[in-house]
């Protein structure tokens, strides 16, 4: 960041790590507004996420998030919920780390994995996870992206967690230039 002032808190993270719950959290509690970018990918297309991997593909999906995050973070003051893989793409991670405080939201997979079944085990997997063992594929998944991840401003552990206190950790790692 180039000052000392909060631009935007920007929660990035594998898919169920708590970014859409920390973020309504930080929101409550800084009065902010809240932005999830999975929500406003959905407005402009106009259908669900696994409907656009299904109707054009992944790399479709990624332009029209890199889209939406660089649109979102050119505002100021906000808390942004990014989805889960947009800090993997090297346009919008920079967008990012230049347009607010960073936040990686941790999480250990077996977490993930009961955050994501909810603890059905025949829950409808999202689309990156696809066919085969959920589970192992969290793993690999996660493997493949922590490096990306840790690149972000500050991370915190979401395991064991509330949103609350989750939040109440980002808050603190601001410090007072978020008041």
């Amino acid at each position: 960041m180039q000052s000392d002032q909060v631009l935007n808190i920007i929660l990035v993270g594998f898919m169920a790590s708590g970014k859409s719950s920390v973020s309504r959290a930080l929101s409550r509690r800084c009065g902010w507004p809240r932005v999830d970018a999975d929500d406003e990918i959905v407005s402009r297309a106009g259908k669900p996420i696994a409907d656009i991997f299904r109707d054009s593909g992944e790399d479709a999906f990624r332009e029209l998030e890199r889209s939406v995050v660089s649109d979102i973070c050119g505002e100021k003051g906000r808390i942004i919920a990014a989805g889960g893989g947009s800090f993997i793409d090297d346009e919008s991670r920079r967008t990012m780390l230049d347009g607010g405080t960073v936040f990686y939201l941790s999480a250990r997979p077996e977490t993930i994995h009961r955050r994501v079944t909810r603890g059905n085990p025949n829950a409808p997997a999202r689309p990156l996870l696809g066919a085969g063992n959920p589970l192992e594929k969290i793993k690999e998944l996660l493997d493949q992206r922590t490096p990306v991840y840790s690149q972000a401003h500050h991370a915190v552990e979401t395991d064991g967690l509330t949103p609350d206190q989750v939040a109440q950790a980002v808050l603190k790692i601001c410090g007072p230039v978020i008041a």
